[in-house]
């Protein structure tokens, strides 16, 4: 292919500013106004009405899962930190509306006016003397401010909601995969130990969708998944509701695919360190709802 193929293949900044300029009036014909608040833009982002593509999504991701980084971070480190470019994080922001990002960070620094910072107990510390004992230190971090952030935002109704339904089950699936899997074995341990009827779908031999094959109406699954999203855990899942039995899901934003298949989900959302993410909230929240669910049956 000649250079000026591939220079045509490239998109120009001029269509980049074109297609912002569309996408804000697709979102202005669907009724939504410039965000005011980080609540606003959240509302927005959870509608399922805005449709964004790869690099747009990666940041709406992001952007939803760690606000306090993007409120206490420059366009570079936020870029660096969402693998994305800075240019692309000033046509996110174009699309709702604000001529830059330093304009629409105003809504993640405002929001932390009065709030726990969700960065207390996180690995920023002088480093140990001792390199071993500073990624400890790192994890610990990680993992209390994982914990912390569950008492800021969590959805008490939702908690119910799962317990409810779990707790009504003729028999519960457990679902996850990768990163999820030791939350799910967990999980299932600890409810067969109180002797709730459960399936581990562990994929073993690659028998996954025949495990979930037999799923009723009568039965619930409870799934958990991470982004990227890149386990075999949504397709699963997407059997399960076809099926019509009742999806709880614990996941980390509202562009899992399994909070649009599930009845009720739970949002938890990890911190990492070193590319090591924490377990530590997903297994507090997954505890309480095993302990939710005995106590129904029981009581």
């Amino acid at each position: 292919m000649s250079g000026r193929g591939k220079v045509a293949d490239e998109p120009s900044s001029h269509s980049l500013e074109t297609a912002a300029r569309k996408r804000s009036r697709s979102l202005a014909a669907l009724g939504y106004t410039k965000p005011q608040t980080y609540e606003e833009l959240r509302a927005v982002l959870s509608s399922g009405t805005v449709h964004f593509p790869k690099r747009l999504r990666q940041v709406a991701i992001f952007l939803w899962q760690h606000p306090s980084e993007v409120a206490l971070g420059t366009i570079a480190q936020v870029a660096e930190q969402a693998g994305v470019q800075p240019s692309t994080l000033v046509r996110f922001a174009q699309i709702f509306g604000y001529s830059g990002f330093s304009d629409f960070q105003l809504l993640f620094k405002d929001r932390m006016k009065g709030s726990w910072p969700e960065t207390q107990g996180s690995p920023d510390r002088a480093e140990e003397p001792n390199a071993d004992l500073h990624f400890l230190s790192g994890m610990v971090g990680a993992c209390q401010a994982s914990l912390g952030r569950i008492g800021n935002n969590f959805d008490i109704a939702a908690f119910e909601g799962m317990v409810d339904h779990l707790a009504a089950a003729d028999l519960i699936y457990v679902i996850g995969s990768k990163r999820a899997f030791p939350v799910t074995t967990y999980l299932s341990l600890t409810l067969s130990q109180q002797g709730v009827r459960n399936v581990l779908v562990d994929n073993v031999g690659s028998t996954a969708l025949d495990q979930v094959g037999c799923i009723t109406p009568r039965d619930a699954v409870l799934a958990v998944s991470f982004s990227p999203y890149n386990s075999i855990t949504p397709d699963l899942v997407a059997v399960a509701h076809e099926r019509k039995a009742r999806i709880l899901a614990i996941t980390d934003s509202t562009f899992s695919p399994l909070a649009k298949l599930s009845d009720t989900w739970l949002e938890v959302v990890e911190q990492d360190f070193g590319g090591f993410r924490s377990l530590a909230a997903s297994l507090a929240v997954g505890m309480a709802l095993v302990h939710g669910v005995v106590a129904r049956r029981t009581g």
